[in-house]
Parts: structure tokens; C-alpha cells; sequence
């Protein structure tokens, strides 16, 4: 991908959102984030790729002095569910069309933001519902690291609030490194100069999303509100784009 001054510039300001909303929610940085990105260029498969390796280095590093916040018990529980479904995806996403995956990532987007909007948030109350949502959730994430918002909907109800953000940040590490070892092993370009340039740019809003996090979860529906305006418009843009080409 060749882009001007302006769009790297965009470029940088979208991985500095993407890095606030990862630690400020907890999820969400490749979900709010990639259609931000195809606006500027390339399709998923481009731009995944970046996105895990931000997400493998930031995560570690959150990680490293807080792993006995995280529940294993959970969480081990949930991966039988999770991994058949995000390897059929990964399947999918390096064998799919690129306009195609394009079309999905847009149509996941305008569901979540939907979601927000209407203040209806996924949930469950039954076990064969959690582990329908897990299964979504991770086929979804091996399609296009979308899949959070299901996945942290059957969390939440099960992980205790001070364990939730560890955990989920340990899931994002292996889901993602299967991801990144499926790329490598099909093919697939990955970009690391690239994706090392943009770590600063990410780091900005790691650290304020670190910051801010107690404070967006107190006002959690009237940010995902916000946010899912804002998404809705990218993604008929997005759209848009996609008819006239």
C-alpha cells in the first residue's frame, strides 16, 4: 500500500484510536478501528496483520506484571468453543475475495454499532446461548479480529470486573497469535517495517486509554453510543466506495 502525507497521517491517528479503545474498553481496537483504516486503503487482509502485531506487543506488555489477575479457570473453559470457530475463520478470511471480507468486516461493524445505538448490548442468560455467542465470536475474530463484542458479552457475565480486562487481553494474545502464524504459514504479506513505525502512534493511545479506562467504563453506553454513530457513517462511506468502484 503507497499513501500520501495526509493519509499516513490518518493512518497514524487511526492505530492511535485503535490503541485507546484496546486498553480503554478492554476489546474493541481492531473492531473500531479496521473499517477506519479500509477508508484509506488496502482490504482486511492487509491491515490485519499490522493490527495483530500491535496487538501481541501491547497486550504482552499489559500482561507482563498482571497475570495473576487473570481467570484461567474461564478462560480454558471457553477455548474448545472458541478455536474450531477461529480456525474455520482464518480459514476463510485468506480464501475469501478481498471485496467480500470487505462487505463483512462493514456489515459486523454496522451490527455492533447498531447495537449501541439502540442500547440493546448482547447478552446471554442460558449456557447454550454463551457458547453459540463464543462460537460466533470466534469465527468472526478469525475472519477479521471483529469477534470481541460477542465473546466479551459472555465474559462479562462470568469473570469478575477486576479479572475481565487481563483475561480478555490473554484470549486477544493466543487467538491473535494463531492468526499471525496462519499468515506466515499461507503466505500472506506481512508488513513489519510498517507496523513498527506505527507502534508511537498506537503507544499514545495505549497510554491514555490506561488512563481513562475507569472513567469510560462509569459512562460506558454514552461512549459505545457516540462511537456507533460515528461507525455507522464510516460504514456507509465505506459502502458507498465500494458501489462506485
Amino acid at each position: 500500500m503507497n499513501f500520501t502525507s495526509l493519509e499516513l497521517s490518518l493512518v497514524a491517528l487511526f492505530f492511535c484510536w485503535s490503541g485507546f479503545v484496546r486498553t480503554g474498553l478492554g476489546f474493541g481496537g481492531a473492531a473500531l478501528g479496521l473499517p477506519l483504516m479500509m477508508l484509506v486503503g488496502g482490504s482486511p487482509i492487509d491491515w490485519l496483520p499490522i493490527i495483530g502485531i500491535h496487538l501481541l506487543f501491547f497486550s504482552g506488555i499489559s500482561l507482563s506484571n498482571a497475570l495473576k489477575k487473570v481467570d484461567w479457570n474461564y478462560l480454558k473453559g471457553s477455548l474448545p468453543w472458541i478455536l474450531p470457530a477461529k480456525l474455520l475463520g482464518v480459514i476463510g478470511l485468506i480464501n475469501l475475495p478481498a471485496e467480500v471480507m470487505t462487505v463483512i468486516v462493514y456489515l459486523i461493524t454496522c451490527f455492533y454499532a447498531t447495537t449501541w445505538i439502540l442500547d440493546r448490548p448482547i447478552s446471554s442468560q442460558k449456557k447454550w446461548v454463551d457458547n453459540l455467542l463464543l462460537t460466533m465470536g470466534g469465527y468472526i475474530s478469525g475472519t477479521s479480529l471483529t469477534g470481541a463484542p460477542l465473546i466479551v458479552a459472555v465474559y462479562m457475565r462470568h469473570i469478575v470486573k477486576e479479572k475481565l480486562r487481563n483475561t480478555l487481553f490473554v484470549l486477544w494474545f493466543f487467538l491473535v497469535t494463531i492468526k499471525m502464524a496462519a499468515f506466515i504459514t499461507v503466505g500472506v504479506y506481512v508488513d513489519w517495517k510498517f507496523a513498527l513505525m506505527l507502534i508511537p502512534a498506537a503507544a499514545v493511545g495505549h497510554l491514555v486509554g490506561l488512563k481513562v479506562h475507569d472513567k469510560i467504563m462509569e459512562n460506558d453506553q454514552r461512549f459505545k453510543r457516540w462511537i456507533g454513530g460515528v461507525l455507522i457513517l464510516v460504514c456507509l462511506v465505506g459502502f458507498s466506495r465500494l458501489l462506485i468502484s
